[in-house]
């Protein structure tokens, strides 16, 4: 594959380049990664950025349906959008339905629109494991604004926030959560609750949810990263595309507050510090899976078992041997 004609087309806004590339990095094979990561850092040196959205709420709370109506809404002022949607994969088969375009019929045909589901293997937090390649993929390909959908599991998914600018959390009206607004985790990490469903008979609920957010958001700690005011609490329709440019002002005005205050660029900082990280404890739980570490793991979990050696001290054993591995090429024999 030629990095350098990939990389032209992807400047020039090639949507069936921006899909090869995507797969490129989703790929695990070696080849296959070495190039991936060699387009990327070609791509790096281009400078282009999207506001990157991050958005998660439980299953059935009307994900899809908002980020079609939300993406319509901005495909019509002119901006290109970009949605990488993340569907939860099979612990039994590790398939993924992977229907996302099927839910989004209108914006998948729209031209200034690109979705792309990926499946998120035994990818932890929300993602998958290659959405932040993804992301500086269609930044590359001159999108405006990238839309994260997250499986939609619940407290856990903070990952998100590590990807996006700016994090929002779909909620649904009178569903026995409110109290869950006091809680830490992914609460803390929201920049914007959005109450969606607020129509029809739900209305009311979804405007008592809205309040009891509100409330709940201003018993939270104040974060360096807002402004006055933020994070808040907001009622939607997603239906009725109702609330979503008073929503999406919203997000302008604290995304343009945090570059100004110099907090947008530090956050993206802090966030290529953490994915260095990431990337280095995926590399050693990789080193794992080779045919020599398998064996030798095999070997001293039978010492294990037969209460010959502690776990403590045959974990200790085990990461001097990847620690061998990784300054002379190869692990050493089991023995």
């Amino acid at each position: 594959m030629d990095i350098e004609e990939l990389a032209g087309k992807l400047a020039a806004g090639d949507r069936r380049a921006l899909a090869r590339a995507i797969t490129l990095v989703e790929s695990r094979r070696p080849d296959h990664r070495e190039t991936a990561t060699a387009l990327l850092q070609r791509l790096a040196q281009q400078g282009r950025q999207a506001l990157r959205l991050g958005l998660s709420g439980t299953p059935g709370v009307g994900k899809s349906t908002f980020i079609e109506s939300f993406g319509m809404m901005l495909t019509g002022q002119g901006l290109r959008v970009a949605v990488l949607a993340v569907d939860p994969s099979s612990a039994r088969s590790g398939g993924s339905i992977l229907g996302d375009k099927t839910r989004m019929e209108r914006l998948s045909r729209d031209p200034g629109a690109f979705i792309r589901p990926s499946p998120s293997q035994s990818q932890l937090g929300g993602v998958a494991r290659r959405t932040r390649e993804a992301v500086a993929l269609c930044e590359a390909a001159g999108f405006d604004v990238v839309l994260i959908e997250t499986v939609g599991v619940g407290q856990s998914e903070t990952m998100v926030a590590q990807l996006s600018d700016l994090f929002l959390l779909l909620l649904a009206p009178a569903g026995g959560d409110e109290l869950q607004g006091v809680k830490r985790g992914i609460m803390e990490m929201a920049d914007l609750i959005l109450v969606n469903k607020a129509d029809g008979d739900l209305k009311p609920a979804a405007m008592r949810t809205c309040a009891d957010y509100a409330g709940a958001l201003r018993l939270l700690r104040r974060r360096p990263q807002d402004p006055e005011g933020f994070p808040k609490a907001m009622c939607v329709s997603a239906l009725e595309e109702a609330g979503l440019e008073a929503a999406w002002n919203e997000m302008r005005a604290l995304a343009d507050w945090r570059r100004e205050a110099g907090v947008f660029a530090a956050v993206r900082a802090q966030q290529a510090r953490f994915w260095f990280a990431e990337e280095v404890r995926q590399g050693l739980l990789a080193a794992l899976e080779t045919g020599a570490a398998k064996l030798r793991m095999e070997a001293l979990a039978g010492q294990v078992a037969e209460g010959r050696m502690t776990p403590a001290l045959a974990a200790r054993e085990m990461l001097a041997l990847l620690g061998a591995e990784a300054g002379q090429g190869a692990l050493p024999p089991s023995g």
